[in-house]
């Protein structure tokens, strides 16, 4: 008996649902939560609950973008690798087409929303735009892809903190870095669950440049974070709550670090730990509202 395939046994408005990965929303969170620390810092605990609004549905937009962008350019890719195999592009369940109607519906809701911001701001969202079309492109070039999400990352601190303020500061970009150290760590571990297609098909990413020493680096990475949100409490003189869940961060990355250390590691646990992530960010997310 022949199994019908997703192409004809799914609705398409479901299809297009997983090109945009709305039904993996940890990687939609995990973008939020940079953005929602900012504007939370930024505006002294007590942000305007419009401009939240508008940065919850801006990074909704940016990375429904961004998810399509990256499959339309890693169609090929994806379609190799086990992981991202069943992606709509990848399995030609969606056309380029459609893929490129979606992501420009996408771009459109992204700058629609960016008109509300003030003029900094809104260039930050333009420059921010180059940065995204990099990543799928960097790891057929660039030894560190994942690099360069951080930095398309970091982008969401420098937007929703100008939100606020309209000017960069130093707690800013002590912000940005604590989101580009911590954004290196979580998605160095993602790559490392596709280390045998990556090498096979001949693409880069973090997990491969680091090679054995992978969940070593992971260690560094979150480790600095916390050097960083420490002296970002101490410059913006956070109180005890915050220090709580830096302790409760701080704790969660040193258990994630001896667990990617043990051999004949499930494939399953390094999704388990990015989503484990996304629960530590929205945990520094409290302390930075009550501190």
């Amino acid at each position: 008996m022949v199994t019908p395939s997703k192409s004809t046994s799914e609705p398409t408005w479901l299809t297009i649902i997983r090109l945009l990965r709305w039904n993996k929303p940890a990687g939609r969170l995990i973008l939020m939560i940079p953005a929602l620390w900012a504007v939370t810092l930024a505006s002294g605990g007590t942000p305007p609950l419009p401009l939240v609004g508008i940065i919850i549905l801006g990074t909704l937009a940016t990375s429904a973008a961004g998810c399509v962008i990256n499959d339309l350019l890693d169609r090929d890719i994806d379609s190799q690798v086990k992981r991202t195999r069943t992606r709509p592009l990848a399995e030609k369940s969606l056309s380029v087409k459609v893929g490129i109607i979606v992501a420009s519906i996408a771009l459109g809701c992204a700058v629609i929303l960016a008109f509300y911001l003030n003029n900094l701001s809104f260039w930050l969202c333009i420059a921010a735009f180059p940065v995204i079309v990099c990543y799928p492109l960097s790891k057929r070039v660039f030894l560190l892809p994942q690099l360069v999400l951080s930095l398309a990352w970091g982008f969401a601190v420098l937007i929703s903190w100008t939100a606020v303020t309209a000017r960069l500061e130093l707690p800013t970009w002590i912000l940005w870095g604590t989101t580009v150290f911590w954004t290196l760590g979580f998605d160095t571990v993602y790559a490392m669950s596709d280390q045998e297609d990556d090498r096979k098909i001949g693409v880069n990413s973090s997990a491969l440049f680091f090679g054995s020493y992978a969940a070593d680096a992971v260690g560094i990475f979150f480790a600095i974070t916390v050097v960083l949100l420490s002296y970002l409490g101490i410059v913006l003189r956070l109180e005890i709550a915050f220090w709580i869940t830096v302790v409760i961060a701080l704790v969660g990355w040193t258990v994630q670090y001896f667990y990617l250390r043990s051999t004949d590691i499930p494939k399953s646990v390094y999704g388990e730990i990015f989503r484990q992530n996304v629960i530590l960010g929205f945990f520094l997310l409290l302390g930075m509202v009550f501190g």
